[in-house]
């Protein structure tokens, strides 16, 4: 089809016919969350409805009424997109969430919330908690429930191993303590 037949503006608005976004979540699973974790889900939502759209949408409106300002309303639609599709994306989270409160008597096991100190076969240790999906931060010490780290552990008492195939090959890991 030729280009004369083809309307620029909405063609602008689109990131390029993005592919649908692949929620990381396994198939017909919640969206498990902590306290903290669903506090920041929502405020980033509501954050980017209420100001950031509606200020992008002004700014777009701005730049359409004057036609010098073609290369930026063309960013401004782009980063639009961007942003409608980051929407979506918390928005579908958001509608699958299940917010996992700490148990009133704390953890026996290694379970979705729970701090967690491991040994590996080879001596070293690490501690980290286990949280959403998209919440997970390795470095910060936050690992998502679906890593096999966290798969392999859960259920796990202190002092029970288990074996979990990580990208170094398969480990033995030993729960030292659940908190």
């Amino acid at each position: 089809m030729s280009r004369a037949f083809v309307d620029e503006a909405s063609a602008d608005s689109r990131d390029e016919d993005a592919p649908e976004f692949k929620i990381p979540l396994p198939p017909g699973a919640r969206n498990y969350v902590t306290p903290e974790g669903a506090e920041r889900l929502y405020s980033e939502l509501k954050t980017l409805e209420a100001t950031e759209r509606p200020d992008l949408a002004a700014e777009i409106l701005r730049l359409s009424r004057d036609p010098t300002n073609s290369d930026a309303l063309a960013t401004a639609r782009r980063r639009l997109a961007r942003l409608d599709r980051r929407i979506e994306y918390l928005a579908r989270m958001a509608g699958l969430a299940e917010v996992v409160n700490r148990p009133a008597g704390g953890y026996d096991r290694v379970r979705f919330g729970a701090r967690v100190t491991v040994r590996y076969g080879d001596g070293a240790t690490s501690t980290f908690r286990i949280v959403g999906v998209d919440e997970s931060d390795p470095v910060a010490g936050l690992v998502g429930w679906t890593a096999p780290l966290a798969r392999a552990l859960m259920g796990r008492a202190p002092g029970e191993n288990s074996v979990v195939l990580l990208p170094g090959g398969e480990k033995t890991v030993t729960v030292l303590t659940v908190e």
